[in-house]
């Protein structure tokens, strides 16, 4: 038995997570789950995006899924500081295509190791009503450490080459140590190809060619905004699940955010939560279960018939759901 943390947030993450617990109640393993509050509601209830029992709860589970939450004016994200309390160093953002969604090529298939822990999101922001300053830490063990997660996965997923993005020509200190890290890492990888490129050309190469990469390592910020860039030529948002893995710890998400606007109409894409899902049953060994639930929904994409809006349907969130258990079970 999986002991399973679900932290649902607000907004579409509660629509999609049931979704997902729907699904993980009809595969044949046994889960047990404990839930947590964060989050926009979460404060309203609580005082706090992310109660310290919530971070208890995620740390004894064998793995965490996050749904979404909403931004909480004057308090910080909860999702950023549940990374920070279960260690879990990288961010890990498939991008393919689906034959039967309009992307903008159909041999995408390429993954972002994105760096958890430092960056502008550590979140530290200090001044005065003249001037505010944020503070961009880089560090050499997290940068050789986040370097070794994206050589060993392109291992794992018999893929030849990993490309570090950076912009170190104008943030010469703190992107230059994340560049010389990188490298200083692929010494030890004389098998897999590597080059670089600055983050503004690789938002072009993105689009231009980008069925060229294989994985991608960045810092956390341009990761983060690369990652969203390329979720828009797969179709969208909808389609982009991601995990957070650590040395002891799994916490799996879809990438996109809380949807306010369509909250409460139940016609928010599941795949993304599904597919995070999926992931983390390959992180726990699950990986013949995990690969089924990539295959159905592979399926339903390509079969055109049931879809949510964002993808020019009109199925609801269950709907797309219920399709994808059909083609598993």
């Amino acid at each position: 038995m999986y002991n399973i943390a679900i932290i649902s947030g607000d907004g579409i993450g509660q629509e999609v997570m049931d979704s997902c617990e729907y699904l993980l109640d009809k595969l044949d393993i046994e889960f047990s789950f404990d839930y947590g509050e964060a989050g926009f509601d979460c404060f309203n209830k609580n005082g706090t995006t992310l109660p310290e029992e919530t971070i208890k709860i995620a740390n004894k589970s064998d793995a965490v899924l996050f749904g979404a939450s909403t931004s909480t004016p004057g308090q910080p994200s909860p999702i950023i500081n549940l990374r920070k309390a279960l260690s879990v160093y990288a961010n890990i953002r498939p991008i393919r295509s689906y034959r039967g969604v309009n992307c903008i090529r159909d041999d995408i298939d390429f993954v972002i190791v994105r760096e958890n822990t430092e960056g502008l999101y550590s979140q530290v922001e200090y001044g005065d009503e003249e001037k505010m300053i944020a503070e961009r830490r880089i560090t050499r063990s997290a940068s050789e450490r986040i370097s070794k997660a994206a050589f060993n996965l392109c291992i794992k997923r018999e893929e030849s080459k990993v490309t570090c993005v950076h912009k170190s020509n104008v943030l010469k200190k703190t992107d230059g140590v994340f560049k010389e890290s990188f490298y200083k890492v692929s010494k030890n990888y004389p098998q897999i190809k590597t080059e670089d490129y600055y983050v503004d050309a690789m938002a072009m190469y993105l689009i231009t060619h980008p069925q060229k990469f294989d994985v991608i390592v960045s810092s956390n910020l341009f990761g983060d905004i690369l990652s969203d860039e390329s979720a828009g030529l797969i179709g969208g948002l909808g389609l982009a699940p991601s995990g957070n893995i650590g040395d002891h710890n799994g916490l799996f998400e879809p990438v996109h955010g809380s949807a306010p606007d369509i909250a409460g109409k139940y016609i928010a894409n599941p795949c993304s939560m599904i597919l995070s899902a999926s992931m983390m049953l390959d992180y726990l060994g699950e990986w013949e279960i995990s690969n089924d639930i990539k295959q159905a929904v592979e399926k339903v994409m390509a079969d055109c018939k049931i879809r949510t809006p964002d993808l020019g349907g009109d199925a609801s969130t269950m709907d797309v759901t219920k399709a994808i258990v059909r083609e598993l079970i």
